[in-house]
């Protein structure tokens, strides 16, 4: 084990050229994959060292490099904007497995890679030339296999809790057991949706003055949330990818948010998209306050990476 420290002198092959200044973490492996060099000087600048070029880091605090100074140009600029601090991104597990003692660790921001390469085209189109020619001799089985996908979206009311449990503009995370059948088998699950019992400024905010309206397949609406309604429930999952998301109520940025925390999607209040690659608001569930004060939900899921809500449960 390499005994990397934040602050190390790092030496080329010829002399020593800074010291370290972070270390990248692989959000994957989660392990060191780069450390920051910060070459001071004339030069100035940091540079981002592949750990496959560390030769060694001693006791003393040195680090070695296998190349030679005139080399250090060779490897990227650093661009703090490009990475996250660790403790922003919550990779659970990471602090027991760096090989570090102090500093900053960093995680890259991720992107997502939508180029599809010339082969990868030409093999997909002769996959789906064969799928094509074998319809006909799988429809019967198709008709059978998919004949429940086409049962009627389930309406029924669902009781999440009592609306007196509920603070003003304070959301609260309600758990519940679901049964759903998929096909021809049943299953249980636990799930969770965000209830909140808005004021007046956030009522209008979440409304701006019109009833939220949810349709059916055809179109046809089956209910509308009233804007005088009590309570507001939005859906414990992220619009953009279907994670679970947590109230925060000291964001550095925005202070009192919604925060995804696999994505860095943010909402305010409302459910209103602030930053993050969230394609739409928080989704909002039919809701209404049943006898005794219940609050009771169709408990509809909607398709995640769309502008608009479709609904697909």
């Amino acid at each position: 084990m390499m005994n990397l420290k934040i602050k190390s002198r790092v030496r080329c092959t010829d002399r020593e050229v800074g010291e370290v200044s972070h270390v990248v973490v692989n959000a994957v492996t989660k392990e060191i994959s780069h450390l920051v060099l910060a070459t001071g000087g004339s030069a100035g600048g940091q540079r981002l060292v592949p750990i496959e070029d560390v030769s060694e880091a001693d006791s003393n605090g040195v680090v070695t490099l296998r190349r030679a100074s005139s080399e250090l140009s060779s490897y990227p600029a650093f661009s703090r904007e490009e990475f996250l601090e660790l403790k922003e991104v919550e990779l659970a597990g990471v602090e027991r497995r760096l090989h570090v003692h102090s500093g900053e660790p960093l995680v890259p921001i991720p992107h997502l890679e939508k180029d599809v390469s010339r082969r990868t085209f030409f093999t997909n189109f002769t996959n789906a030339i064969g799928v094509v020619l074998a319809l006909p001799l799988l429809y019967p089985v198709l008709r059978y296999l998919i004949h429940p996908m086409y049962i009627p979206f389930n309406n029924n009311w669902l009781t999440l809790g009592d609306v007196s449990t509920l603070e003003p503009d304070k959301p609260k995370l309600i758990k519940f057991m679901k049964t759903v059948k998929e096909g021809y088998l049943t299953r249980e699950f636990q799930k969770s949706h965000w209830v909140v019992k808005p004021s007046e400024e956030l009522r209008k905010k979440i409304y701006e003055g019109e009833p939220v309206e949810f349709e059916d397949g055809k179109g046809r609406v089956y209910w509308k949330n009233d804007p005088e309604d009590a309570v507001v429930v939005m859906s414990g999952k992220c619009p953009h990818l279907g994670c679970a998301f947590k109230w925060k109520e000291n964001h550095k940025r925005f202070g009192k948010v919604f925060w995804c925390p696999c994505h860095l999607s943010i909402y305010d209040a409302s459910g209103k998209v602030l930053d993050g690659p969230a394609p739409r608001r928080l989704d909002i569930l039919p809701t209404r306050i049943g006898p005794g004060g219940k609050v009771e939900i169709i408990d509809a899921e909607f398709k995640a990476g769309k502008t608009e809500m479709i609904r697909i449960i």
